[in-house]
């Protein structure tokens, strides 16, 4: 059985720029770093990895590869964004201190179970942090909240298209 994420991988263009905003920005301490010289299959490669750990033992990580080409473009939202939670409190600081720090920063939004801001980190990556509502635990509770006939309503009209 699956216990827990223990890392989530994404790209970097820059290291030390990573390490600013996740470290120094948002608080996550640098835990780890993997030189890479050879992959598995042989070939000669020079790749970072670089880990930073959350309150639960879990990490964000990140590859800086430079002679593997990728394209970093803004993610929009709904493209990939990586959400992370904090308290209330936490939450209207680290609105104050994106702003305040030239960030871009968006939010709050209220999603209802969660309220939320964004960042963008130097990747062009969405950084979500959310802090739970007053009753988050029951409607995020798949056996009361409806989750699966939703999924099915929506696949449904889909289909119909």
């Amino acid at each position: 059985m699956i216990r827990k994420l223990h890392h989530n991988a994404y790209r970097c263009r820059n290291s030390e720029q990573t390490r600013a905003f996740y470290e120094d920005f948002l608080g996550l301490p640098l835990v780890g770093t993997l030189e890479i010289r050879e992959t598995k299959t042989g070939r000669a490669t020079n790749v970072l990895h670089t880990f930073y750990r959350l309150d639960d033992g879990s990490h964000l990580a990140f590859f800086e590869a430079p002679d593997m080409p990728f394209d970093f473009k803004p993610q929009h939202d709904f493209d990939l964004h990586i959400a992370l939670e904090v308290d209330a409190p936490v939450l209207a600081d680290m609105l104050a201190k994106g702003k305040s720090q030239g960030i871009e920063t968006r939010g709050v939004s209220n999603h209802g179970f969660i309220d939320s801001i964004y960042f963008r980190d130097p990747n062009g990556y969405v950084i979500e942090l959310c802090a739970k509502r007053a009753g988050h635990d029951a409607l995020m509770d798949p056996r009361t909240n409806g989750a699966r006939d939703a999924l099915q309503r929506w696949t449904a009209a889909k289909a119909k298209g």
